[in-house]
């Protein structure tokens, strides 16, 4: 019988063929933290009583969720990382460096891994044809000091997605679309494996996107298959002889088969206060916001970013309306600054904000006041995400987003492309 991605990946990790819903114990190729998860994994590792981590060079420490921190309590949580990071020898990330996820992506992971984060949004890294799941804090302590973890064997829904988009539609519609259609548990401890015509075609960077929020639909796991595009994104990122090819057997097994034609979607947002309860954004009507903000692990690499400035370029943003911008990384933002993104936002009245979570995490730089509306290429719209219970967070493409910074409502793209 074959063997889905998931399976080929951690049966590789185990040491044998594996099956679905088996417990098993496997080795971990890279553990990673972010600053509002990794201080309780410290605690938790200095518990074991282990005297040097299993891998440091692949135990990452991230500083982005609150970078640089708005608090005293925060910039104390900083220094606990700082200091295990020297003491032990792992890697430190630090403040402006970038997102957790777009920095694994961009230079950590590699086709075939297995990566566990602290962080739900660690299956970006499945767009790479890596394992990569988010789990406790605990569960990330004990993967730094043995090198392995236990895991369930999850089945697989295959995601097969045909056909072209329409002119204003994107990877970010597709998964919001999906999530929309299975609901927000709809995959719970599922993996997510993505292909048709549609996926092949599409860049790196819109794998990433959807791969970010297979956790959305309760998802393990959102993989790819490798292919000369994964290798090309590996060569530019220096690490050419890490790729692999990972692709599933014709033959493996799937507990569900999901069929999305991508030629009849439409851009598509998702409302407060669940990922999971989308419309289609001709369906929404006069909805006023107050912030956009294009950004996030999500949608904040240089693609997302070269989209929002053709679209905002020689415009003003709304007088009623804050823009807030944050490259996903500092090679996003230096790449965006060379290509003159940033002077097109900047011209047109956005405040570009450091490279990390920001206004997502609901920390700072971007709190709601009550009773405001955003709308962002987040992941993410929970009642209070944004440091607010009583603000309101909708999600779309970076297109929508921006076009809607010019509108000041909630705005169909199609009208100017």
């Amino acid at each position: 019988m074959g063997q889905t991605i998931a399976e080929k990946i951690i049966s590789k990790h185990v040491g044998r063929n594996v099956q679905v819903g088996e417990l098993v114990i496997a080795k971990v190729d890279v553990a990673a933290v972010q600053d509002g998860t990794g201080p309780l994994m410290v605690n938790e590792f200095k518990k074991l009583g282990k005297d040097k981590l299993a891998n440091p060079e692949r135990s990452i420490l991230f500083i982005d969720h609150a970078a640089p921190s708005p608090r005293k309590e925060l910039s104390n949580t900083h220094t606990v990382l700082r200091e295990f990071a020297k003491e032990y020898g792992a890697v430190l990330s630090e403040v402006g460096e970038g997102v957790c996820h777009q920095r694994l992506v961009e230079t950590y992971v590699n086709p075939g891994e297995i990566l566990v984060g602290a962080d739900s949004h660690t299956c970006t890294s499945g767009a790479l044809g890596a394992f990569a799941t988010g789990m406790g804090s605990t569960d990330i302590a004990v993967a730094m000091a043995l090198g392995k973890t236990w895991l369930k064997v999850p089945a697989t829904f295959k995601v097969e997605v045909e056909g072209d988009f329409q002119k204003g539609v994107y990877a970010k519609d597709l998964i919001l679309h999906l999530i929309g259609t299975i609901g927000a548990d709809g995959a719970t401890y599922k993996a997510l494996e993505f292909s048709g015509s549609t996926i092949r075609n599409m860049s790196m960077s819109d794998r990433f996107t959807i791969a970010n929020m297979a956790v959305e639909a309760g998802a393990k796991a959102g993989l790819f298959e490798t292919d000369e595009k994964t290798l090309a994104y590996l060569k530019e990122k220096g690490r050419e002889d890490k790729f692999v090819e990972i692709k599933a057997d014709k033959d493996a097994v799937y507990e569900r088969i999901i069929k999305i034609n991508a030629s009849e979607l439409k851009p598509t947002i998702s409302c407060p206060h669940t990922v999971d309860n989308t419309k289609a954004v001709d369906e929404l009507k006069n909805i006023k916001v107050n912030q956009v903000f294009i950004g996030t692990c999500t949608n904040g690499r240089i693609e997302d970013l070269r989209v929002a400035a053709e679209i905002l370029k020689g415009k003003k943003v709304n007088p009623d309306v804050r823009l807030l911008v944050a490259p996903a990384s500092r090679t996003v933002f230096m790449q965006a600054l060379k290509e003159g993104l940033i002077e097109t936002f900047v011209e047109s009245g956005a405040s570009i904000v450091t490279s990390g979570c920001g206004p997502c995490v609901g920390v700072h730089a971007g709190i709601l006041g009550d009773g405001e509306v955003c709308l962002a290429t987040q992941n993410r719209n929970f009642q209070g995400r944004m440091g607010n219970t009583k603000g309101f967070i909708y999600l779309s493409s970076p297109a929508v987003a921006a076009y809607s910074a010019i509108k000041g409502y909630i705005a169909d793209v199609r009208e100017v492309l």
